[in-house]
């Protein structure tokens, strides 16, 4: 089954510095049909004026995951880790028993990122951050794993069963994505217009939510930039 939310269904909270539109239930906005996917609890589209951000503030049992899309992101933690993510850099954060940390826009421009939370596979992990480096250029007609379970030099780990996907689609190509029995995609676009099983078509910002759907071809109908999560 592939269910569709279009980028319109997606409730928007603007602060003024922080323009936030959210796919899940966060903080005072609830929705009992979008509470959780799996183990995946959040995805923020968030766009960040210059000099401002999240100052400090804790998590708990969580792997959080931010993806740059445009522009400078700046990460504090109170393990002592701070990092500069541009496009082409993953955080993963693994809050576990209890972690605070930052995340502000150091750059000029807004930034523009992606955060996506999922539930551990274990509460009460050893906190840790990591930051990894993936080549975009990577990404063309395929599809690229940048987090994982099963991490390697340019793959973030994380503490679930699943992997997170970028990939760039030239207009007119396509993709064929197997999954296991029993096992969840999620899709979501983040520039372009992408047709899934010839069916449901996809146009940016878009996502769904596919189930019990062991076979997925993913045709771009023009020039697509889009994330894959494999999820239990």
């Amino acid at each position: 089954m592939i269910e569709v939310f279009p980028s319109s269904s997606r409730h928007r909270a603007d602060l003024g510095w922080l323009t936030s539109n959210l796919s899940f239930s966060f903080a005072d906005y609830y929705d009992p049909k979008t509470v959780a996917f799996g183990p995946m609890r959040v995805l923020n589209d968030d766009f960040v004026v210059s000099g401002s951000g999240f100052g400090m503030h804790p998590h708990r049992n969580m792997e959080i995951v931010s993806i740059v899309l445009e522009g400078e992101l700046q990460h504090q933690d109170s393990t002592g880790h701070t990092a500069v993510t541009t496009f082409g850099g993953v955080q993963r954060m693994t809050a576990g028993t209890g972690i605070i940390h930052s995340e502000m826009n150091p750059g000029e421009d807004t930034v523009n990122f992606l955060q996506l939370w999922f539930d551990p596979e274990e509460n009460n992990l050893t906190p840790s951050y990591q930051t990894t480096q993936y080549d975009p250029s990577l990404m063309k007609n395929t599809l690229l794993p940048v987090v994982s379970k099963n991490s390697s030099t340019n793959v973030s780990h994380i503490h679930q069963d699943l992997t997170i996907y970028l990939s760039d689609l030239e207009a007119g190509e396509a993709l064929n994505f197997e999954q296991a029995e029993g096992r969840r995609t999620f899709v979501f676009i983040i520039e372009g217009s992408l047709r899934l099983n010839e069916i449901e078509l996809l146009n940016k910002r878009d996502s769904a939510r596919i189930t019990s759907t062991s076979s997925l071809q993913l045709i771009a109908a023009d020039h697509t930039r889009f994330m894959l999560v494999d999820l239990p």
